[in-house]
């Protein structure tokens, strides 16, 4: 991409183009073994210790299916109202890297387990419908390590075998925004099942992201590029961004679009080709000789029905409906199941409304501050309620709230006790605020006659001086009730 072209894509408004997006999700299977053998899947064990005989592919070792992971697929497929197919093929894909030891990996190639899905997201203008092509159960390789030292590269083959799911989903993506909100939703509907936890850290998550351009209203699509291995939704939003724009500069430069393997260049925000794009002959795929074709009853997928939990559009469509949320309210509470548990353990006996607002509010920006997961909230769902309600009872102000709500992240403390502790309790006496409302009054006669004589912007000074003398405990309902009649 040239120099001087630093608006992207997506953003000039003038541009004649449209970016068209297509995902290959690779998603870690939830699982204590892998695929094809009963070794650990544990991430972060010491190099080449949870590797058989099997991911080593030493001469004799078979693959021996693992029901779990099967089960695990169809509970996704379900979950992304796909067809579950009852007869799916494992499928040998050769190509050659120093960490894929048999020399080709299993996978499904013309009959996967699922067939056709949708995914729903969420947008500021609505919503959107997203095809899901496929998922197909696979393999993973190893990993090859190139950093240890300056010239030899190590092979750590933990993760060779461990199970994979494919989701490759239909071209219907347009932005990097619809790719983030689809990356997040697909995560979201997968740890609600318990199928895979999303972990891109670990690489339990990441992508191939396929992108092209055309020309506004066009209905053919243009020349894709894949990016490979993406495994953040920072990094694909700008892999996207960086190869839309390269490829419309090629385009208006007169130049053709080769269809390539890239990668992303985290580092120098680019992408760069990494070799020509391979087609399904170039992996000259056959029936894995040692596996039969995968065959599943109905009662077999009728019985997987019955574990699915309630997932995050049910769960949205109800909290809406029973707890009158707004649709962004909802979108939020139920993007993983964590929060969703959070929220309706803290509503069990307090406020709906004022639970949202601080759940949305203070903890969320609590938590985020300091990189917490809301399974790490150092304030359990019980405290939170009581803290609601002291508000709701008058017992302390929201402000006070703030205040107490500061100790609370300290540590799981009990909100009524650090109200004690601290004399926090709001001062709702009625003969004591009007004590306190008096003094203000005589202490400023003038501003006092200013507002009887039309000057009723001053009403919020005299509120704001009966709470600072105060000391912000003063009930900020009577503090308004008192004042008027006293003016």
């Amino acid at each position: 991409m040239s120099k001087d072209k630093s608006e992207y894509l997506i953003n000039r408004k003038d541009n004649q183009y449209e970016v068209v997006i297509g995902l290959e999700v690779h998603a870690q299977v939830t699982s204590e073994s892998k695929l094809f053998s009963t070794s650990s899947t544990k991430f972060g064990a010491e190099p080449n210790t949870q590797v058989s005989l099997v991911d080593a592919a030493l001469p004799g070792m078979l693959p021996v299916i693992n029901e779990y992971c099967v089960k695990q697929a169809i509970k996704t497929g379900i979950g992304l109202k796909a067809k579950i197919n009852k007869r799916s093929v494992f499928d040998r894909k050769n190509y050659f890297y120093a960490d894929l030891p048999q020399g080709y990996q299993i996978s499904q190639f013309k009959d996967p387990i699922v067939g056709e899905g949708k995914v729903i997201l969420d947008m500021p203008d609505g919503q959107k419908e997203v095809g899901i092509e496929r998922l197909h159960l696979e393999q993973d390789a190893g990993k090859s390590i190139h950093d240890l030292d300056p010239k030899n590269t190590f092979v750590d083959l933990n993760r060779s075998g461990v199970a994979l799911m494919e989701i490759v989903s239909k071209p219907d993506l347009r932005s990097p925004d619809e790719v983030n909100a689809y990356v997040k939703k697909l995560r979201s509907i997968m740890r609600y099942l318990g199928t895979c936890d999303g972990n891109m850290q670990e690489g339990s998550l990441r992508a191939d992201v396929n992108v092209s351009v055309r020309k506004k209203g066009t209905k053919e699509f243009g020349t894709r590029c894949e990016i490979k291995n993406v495994n953040s939704i920072k990094f694909m939003q700008m892999a996207i961004e960086y190869e839309a724009n390269r490829q419309v500069d090629l385009i208006e430069d007169g130049h053709s679009i080769d269809q390539e393997t890239r990668l992303f260049d985290t580092k120098k925000n680019e992408t760069r080709s990494m070799r020509s794009k391979e087609d399904a002959h170039d992996y000259r795929y056959f029936p894995d000789p040692d596996l039969l074709p995968l065959e599943v009853s109905d009662d077999f997928i009728e019985k997987l029905k019955l574990e699915i939990p309630e997932l995050p559009d049910e769960k949205k469509k109800r909290f809406i409906e029973k707890f009158k949320l707004s649709p962004y309210e909802a979108t939020i509470l139920v993007s993983d199941n964590e929060t969703s548990n959070y929220f309706e353990n803290v509503i069990k006996k307090s406020d709906v409304k004022l639970a949202t607002n601080w759940i949305i509010g203070e903890l969320f920006a609590a938590l985020n501050e300091k990189n917490l997961e809301i399974t790490e909230s150092p304030i359990s769902a019980g405290n939170l309620s009581k803290l609601i309600n002291l508000i709701k009872d008058g017992t302390i102000s929201g402000k006070i709230a703030k205040t107490v709500f500061e100790h609370m992240m300290e540590g799981d403390k009990d909100p009524k006790k650090i109200v004690e502790e601290k004399g926090l309790k709001q001062e709702s006496d009625p003969k004591a605020l009007e004590a306190l409302i008096d003094k203000v009054i005589d202490d400023n006669r003038e501003k006092a006659t200013e507002y009887k004589s039309g000057k009723v912007k001053l009403f919020g000074f005299f509120v704001g001086q009966v709470m600072k003398v105060s000391g912000g405990k003063a009930n900020p309902q009577l503090v308004n009730e008192i004042l008027k009649k006293k003016l």
